[in-house]
């Protein structure tokens, strides 16, 4: 298990990648900050929560996809409400929720194999998971807050790219991004029974009680060990351990801000042959 993660800045737009991700020539990923963009006031500045003046949000897409490399046509966005709907995604998808309404409401995993297509799912504190297959060539995002992560979203995704691919768990490279960390996330006693419900995850471990109903929970390790239960190798995932609670100058926290804040984007996509960098 890896614990890091890198941080660039490409003409005054800062992100983050992992360096195990980073070392496959034919992939792009990213975890966006607050820095580096055009929006104001509590979005100020690298914005892509809706309720900002939309022309910023897209300036914050151009900018970000100039800075890592992402088609900007090719961006395809989630439509999150803490479930585990999962969706395929094709070049008849290429700008929905960007530059094109959305077509579902319930999307928070999205998965392809097409290259030139960026995946696109939305943080400010949640848990955004990254998957990668290099020998199918396969990738996918999904957005695991509590709710998806006690429903296991990690795991209905691994099966998902096996079933439909042909992967093998093996193989498949995973990694866990910048989220509110074991530090900050306190949680009540609701919280806490469903996570009790992970019967083949000990809740000691990833529950540190503080007295009066509240817990803290490490949703990092929630979700690795749903990750190496579902068969990925311990040694191919990433764990992060950024918290946004505790960097509010790189980003935005609902538990820190409440709803006068942004939101940050994870992004992945399969590079186009012609691309490619030898």
């Amino acid at each position: 298990m890896l614990n890091q993660m890198e941080l660039h800045e490409t003409d005054g737009v800062h992100y983050m990648t992992f360096p195990a991700l980073d070392e496959y020539p034919q992939l792009l990923h990213s975890f966006s900050t607050r820095v580096g963009g055009v929006s104001e006031g509590y979005y100020e500045s690298l914005n892509f929560r809706n309720g900002d003046a939309p022309d910023n949000i897209l300036e914050n897409y151009q900018r970000i996809c100039r800075a890592v490399g992402y088609e900007f046509d090719g961006l395809v966005a989630s439509a999150q409400d803490h479930h585990t709907t999962l969706r395929y995604v094709t070049e008849l998808e290429r700008g929905v929720g960007i530059t094109k309404p959305r077509d579902m409401d319930s999307v928070d995993g999205l998965y392809t194999d097409v290259p030139g297509i960026t995946l696109v799912t939305s943080y400010a504190d949640c848990v955004p998971l990254y998957f990668f297959d290099p020998t199918r060539n396969v990738i996918a995002l999904a957005h695991a807050g509590w709710r998806g992560t006690v429903q296991r979203i990690g795991e209905k995704m691994t099966e998902t790219l096996c079933r439909q691919f042909g992967c093998s768990s093996q193989d498949i490279i995973a990694a866990i991004g910048p989220s509110i960390g074991p530090c900050c996330y306190e949680v009540d006693e609701t919280v806490r029974e469903q996570v009790m419900r992970l019967d083949d995850i000990v809740p000691e471990e990833v529950l540190e009680e503080q007295g009066e109903g509240k817990y803290l929970l490490d949703l990092w390790e929630c979700n690795r060990r749903i990750l190496v239960l579902a068969g990925i190798p311990d040694e191919n995932i990433s764990v992060g351990e950024v918290c946004t609670k505790c960097h509010p100058e790189l980003f935005f926290s609902h538990r820190l801000l409440g709803e006068n804040r942004g939101g940050m984007v994870a992004m992945m996509s399969l590079k186009e042959a012609q691309s490619l960098d030898f």
